[in-house]
């Protein structure tokens, strides 16, 4: 089978049995790869009413299927499983290396079921496989963890879990080597649930393509169209660093639990600047031309010594305008985040929803063990500590803010989550745009990185059309080389009122970064200012040796993401779970409020688009015919 190792593990933990399934033609053909393989998995093998983190739920990890090849940012790998957050399907994903090592090593992904009755790793080396006993690691960060496992198996690229995935935290994170990771959905909690440490890999076989010189020369036919992108330079220099100033401009930041749009000294503590001051050198995953990671490094201080991967947009924000952190105690959260294994964007809003309760005398001194106050990074880390290895009321915190605000009256207010999962940034009460309308229509909850404008311009935030649309602001050589179908194109894009349709955007935004996920590319905007199904059409034929056009590799996107909402349905999600957080309906920011109402007609014009009821939000039976669902 060309392009794809052609098989899939599968690993048993309650019976230690290990069996390979062949890799079959119609699911490569229909579901890609990545994120699409995982859909089909779940949705058939995940009973309704499964306890996300009991021994039916199904844990399983899948690689895009263009990483292994030079085609840029081709590194990533996306984890699925039913979160243990939202109770709804529950995914992450990550790059590096470990995808392309899991592939070399012979395996398009790894399926995990059951519940080991002890802590184990799982050993893949090449052909041989083994579940070994992990007490030695057991109970240790995942950074000391790694150590160990490295000492033990030189050059293996790891995948493990903190002190907060073996304490089931609803919100913890599978950690990606030292400084990567799938952090949202709680997939780390799933995997401790499993008593499952860490995954080992190593292998070095070939990845065949049909056509090797077709794959260079769409390779360098990618990196030519990223490197044209006008957001190329930026994010080569400063990555999503970029974004924090015009978000702060905005009056849309997360600022002390939304409470606030912005801070007065925002851009001294978390504009781009913050790059030249504390990054040490870039870093970049596999196949990568932007390299838009950076390693900081904090040289004299309280933190003297701190050396993370950090100062990206969400980690930023989470920590520094939600809790209200200095920029260097941001880049400390980090690393801490990192080694417990626990979700930056969660754990960010828990904490400061339990600083504002405290704020509001909701919970006090007794209650906590400690004072809580934004801008306090010693009791943020001593709440982190406690959330983590589920200490006093960090035991009903890393039940996450939805579950834990039942245990205080009036708590139910300042719990910022959509479907369980909390809102890691983004105020829509600052600015509404095809990203925020995305947190409602996500499968995965309150989340940003599942839906946005391919072209989104934060050059901008005045509008005409609220809720209906969101200014274009390009001149008309960016509409045409967007690679869309022209039709809709024309109905999503109107150059005369310089406008975007959300509804119609949002549903092809969602489909777009739904094909990245399954063929294995990043969504940085130079990739998707620049890459669309045409391209990625070519290089999956001539990878695979299957013919594929652009029109049939959208409908396999398509395909997967109406396969997991209908997951989502199944596991009882209603057309009411689709709400923002009270706070954005009921409290000025900026003089603003969210209108109920008029969101609501733009997510039934979304459900229309996607070819689902306007009433109920379900897939119609039309709709499920046409995908061959």
């Amino acid at each position: 089978m060309f392009g794809y190792a052609g098989k899939m593990l599968e690993v048993n933990l309650s019976t230690q049995k290990i069996k390979t399934r062949k890799l079959e033609p119609d699911l490569a053909r229909d579901y890609i790869g990545g994120i699409g393989f995982n859909a089909r998995i779940l949705y058939d093998e995940i009973p309704a009413g499964a306890d996300p983190l009991g021994p039916d739920n199904v844990l399983v990890f899948s690689v895009g299927c263009l990483v292994g090849t030079p085609f840029p940012t081709a590194s990533r790998m996306e984890v699925s499983a039913k979160s243990p957050a939202s109770n709804g399907f529950g995914s992450s994903n990550s790059g590096a290396f470990l995808g392309l090592r899991l592939k070399c090593a012979g395996y398009d992904g790894m399926i995990i079921k059951g519940q080991a009755q002890k802590p184990v790793y799982l050993l893949i080396e090449e052909d041989t496989i083994e579940i070994k006993e992990a007490s030695f690691i057991w109970g240790k960060d995942a950074w000391e963890s790694i150590d160990l496992l490295k000492a033990r198996h030189y050059g293996a690229e790891i995948m493990l879990i903190g002190q907060a995935g073996e304490n089931l935290v609803r919100f913890a994170s599978i950690e990606n080597g030292y400084y990567d990771g799938f952090g949202r959905t709680g997939m780390g909690a799933v995997m401790g649930s499993k008593k499952l440490k860490a995954v080992v890999v190593r292998g070095s076989k070939p990845i065949v393509p049909a056509d090797p010189q077709g794959v260079l020369e769409l390779s360098a036919k990618g990196q030519k169209l990223i490197k044209s992108a006008s957001s190329y330079q930026a994010f080569c220099a400063y990555g999503t660093m970029n974004a924090t100033i015009p978000y702060g401009g905005f009056n849309a930041l997360s600022v002390h639990n939304y409470s606030r749009g912005t801070l007065p000294d925002w851009k001294q503590k978390a504009g781009r600047q913050i790059v030249d001051i504390y990054g040490s050198r870039h870093i970049a995953c596999q196949s990568c031309i932007i390299a838009c990671g950076h390693l900081a490094e904090i040289n004299e201080g309280k933190y003297a010594g701190t050396l993370v991967k950090d100062m990206e947009i969400t980690p930023t924000v989470s920590y520094s305008s939600n809790v209200g952190l200095s920029t260097e105690a941001s880049i400390k959260s980090s690393e801490l985040c990192q080694r417990y294994g626990i979700d930056m964007s969660s754990s960010g809003s828990v904490i400061a929803f339990a600083m504002e309760l405290y704020q509001k005398g909701i919970i006090n001194k007794d209650d906590v063990g400690y004072e809580l106050a934004f801008g306090d990074d010693d009791a943020a880390f001593a709440l982190l500590r406690d959330i983590s290895l589920r200490q006093g009321i960090g035991d009903i915190l890393a039940e996450g803010v939805k579950r834990a605000a039942e245990h205080w009256p009036g708590a139910d207010d300042y719990a910022i989550h959509v479907k369980g999962v909390e809102v890691p940034m983004i105020d829509p009460r600052g600015r509404w745009s095809t990203w925020t309308l995305g947190m409602l229509t996500n499968i995965r909850g309150g989340d940003h990185l599942r839906c946005r404008n391919p072209v989104e311009n934060l050059r901008y935030n005045e509008n005409l059309y609220h809720y209906q649309k969101e200014r274009f602001g390009f001149k008309k050589p960016m509409y045409d080389r967007l690679d869309m179908p022209e039709n809709l194109k024309s109905a999503a894009i109107d150059l005369e009122s310089d406008t975007v349709d959300i509804a119609i955007m949002s549903k092809w935004a969602e489909d777009l970064i739904n094909l990245y996920n399954s063929v294995g590319i990043c969504i940085r905007p130079p990739i998707m200012e620049t890459i669309g199904p045409t391209l990625l059409a070519e290089i999956y034929t001539c990878m695979t040796g299957i013919p594929m056009s652009p029109d049939e590799l959208m409908m396999g996107s398509e395909r997967a993401w109406n396969l997991m909402k209908l997951f989502n349905i199944r596991h009882g999600e209603v057309a009411g779970d689709s709400k923002f957080p009270r706070r954005f309906y009921r409290e000025l920011q900026s003089g603003n409020i969210v209108d109920e109402d008029k969101v609501q007609a733009v997510l039934e014009q979304y459900w229309q688009a996607r070819g689902w009821d306007p009433g109920t939000g379900h897939p119609l039976p039309e709709t499920e015919k046409r995908l061959g669902i």
